[in-house]
C-alpha cells in the first residue's frame, strides 16, 4: 500500500471516530446526575457549640463555612445532658438536636403550636423552628425572674405551650367540678372525702395538662412529664432535689391516672363533686 493510500485511510478513520465519539459521550453523559449541594440552618445562641437542622452538634470552628453544616461524624440527634422524661436539657444546642429527632417531635404536631401565647401569634413552620424556639430560655424555666429553677432549663416539651382555646374547652368540661389542690401526701380520694365529695375519675385527664395545672398551682415555672399514679401533682418545696421541688408533674400514660394514687412529696390536683 502506498504512502498516499495509508494517509487517506488514516483520515477516513479519524472522520469515522469523530462521528461516533459524540454518540458515545452523549450516552455516557445521559446517566450522569449532579448531587444537590448540602446547605444547613444553624443555631446562633451558643458561644462554643452549634446545632444544625440535620440534628448534628459541633464546635463553631468545625462548621463548614460554605454549607453552614456540621461535619457528618459522630452521633446524630445527640441528647447529651438531657432528661428524656421531662424533655429538658442542660445545653441549648443538645436540646435542639435531641428535639429534632423525628421519633420525638413530629411536624404535624409542631405546625399546630403557637410561637407565643397571644391568640394572634403564628405557628411554627418547621421542626427546626420549633426546636430552636422552644429550647431557648423562657419564663417557664425561671424562678423569681432572675434564677433558673433547675440546670435542665432548655425544654422542648409540646404540652407546656398549649393555646388559650384549649383552656376554654377544659373549663367548659369542668363545669360542676370543684378543682382542689390537696395536702402533701394525700390521694384525691382523701382530698375530696375531706370536703364531703367524691373524686371524679374521668375528669383527671382534663387536669393532666401543664396549662391547667399552672392555673391552680404555682409550679415554680416548671412543668415536667413524669410517671406515677399521683399525677397531676405539684412537688413540695422541701422534697429532695432530684425530685424537682416546686415543679408540676403530668403523666403521658393516661391509664396511670388514679383517684387513689399518692406520693409523700407531692400535692395532688383533684376533681371533686
Amino acid at each position: 500500500m502506498s504512502t498516499t493510500s495509508r494517509f487517506r485511510l488514516f483520515l477516513a478513520f479519524l472522520q469515522l471516530a469523530g462521528l461516533l465519539l459524540p454518540l458515545r459521550i452523549s450516552a455516557i453523559r445521559k446517566d450522569i446526575g449532579f448531587l444537590e449541594e448540602r446547605s444547613c440552618r444553624t443555631t446562633v445562641q451558643g458561644r462554643y457549640l452549634i446545632s444544625d437542622d440535620e440534628g448534628n452538634v459541633c464546635d463553631a470552628l468545625s462548621l463548614d463555612s460554605r454549607t453552614r453544616c456540621c461535619p457528618w461524624k459522630g452521633e446524630r440527634f445527640p441528647c447529651h445532658g438531657c432528661n428524656l422524661l421531662s424533655q429538658c436539657c442542660t445545653s441549648y444546642e443538645f436540646c435542639v438536636s435531641c428535639c429534632l429527632n423525628p421519633t420525638r417531635t413530629l411536624l404535624q404536631k409542631v405546625v399546630k403550636v403557637k410561637v407565643s401565647k397571644p391568640a394572634t401569634a403564628g405557628t411554627y413552620k418547621t421542626v427546626f423552628d420549633f426546636c430552636a424556639g422552644r429550647c431557648r430560655h423562657n419564663s417557664e424555666s425561671v424562678v423569681h425572674e432572675n434564677a433558673y429553677h433547675s440546670k435542665f432549663h432548655h425544654c422542648f416539651s409540646l404540652t407546656s405551650n398549649a393555646s388559650g382555646a384549649n383552656l376554654t374547652q377544659v373549663e367548659t368540661r369542668l363545669l360542676g367540678i370543684d378543682v382542689i389542690v390537696g395536702r402533701q401526701g394525700d390521694s384525691c380520694d382523701a382530698v375530696c372525702k375531706s370536703r364531703g365529695q367524691l373524686c371524679v375519675m374521668n375528669k383527671l385527664s382534663l387536669l393532666n395538662q401543664c396549662d391547667v395545672m399552672q392555673r391552680y398551682m404555682t409550679c415554680k415555672g416548671s412543668c415536667l412529664a413524669s410517671a406515677g399514679a399521683d399525677q397531676p401533682a405539684e412537688v413540695v418545696d422541701d422534697a429532695p432535689r432530684d425530685l424537682y421541688p416546686g415543679a408540676c408533674l403530668y403523666t403521658r400514660t393516661q391509664s396511670m391516672l388514679s383517684c387513689d394514687g399518692s406520693h409523700q412529696y407531692t400535692r395532688r390536683l383533684c376533681p371533686c363533686a
